[in-house]
């Protein structure tokens, strides 16, 4: 079962009053790893990037930082139910490191290779 929360969007001073559910978009996939964006109604709130090994899940987690203890809580949950179960992997525990902050934005060499500067 899906987890419902009200959600805040990781933009301070953009209002979102929506009770939405979590969508998991992955952006990255290997063979003992994933990285998904988290959504909320039309909000991106997150990331999570999980590592498997043979008996542990290791990941990381950041979120805007308008969510609050519970709805960090809530996420993991509904992580642990939905990415980290529902995978192929022995998973005998599963641990998370969780960030919250703002994003600055995504670099990569190919933006500096073509001098695009950047805008902190």
């Amino acid at each position: 079962m899906r987890q419902q929360a009200i959600v805040r969007d990781c933009f301070p001073g953009r209002k979102v009053n929506t009770l939405a559910e979590y969508r998991f978009e992955r952006e990255c996939r290997t063979p003992y790893s994933e990285v998904y964006e988290i959504v909320s109604g039309d909000n991106k709130i997150g990331r999570i990037d999980l590592h498997f090994s043979d008996s542990v899940v290791c990941a990381t987690l950041c979120v805007g930082e308008a969510l609050t203890s519970d709805d960090v809580k809530e996420l993991i949950d509904t992580i642990d139910e939905e990415l980290v179960m529902s995978a192929e992997a022995g998973r005998e525990d599963f641990v998370i490191t969780v960030y919250q902050g703002r994003e600055l934005g995504v670099f990569s060499d190919q933006d500096a290779e073509e001098g695009e500067d950047t805008e902190w």
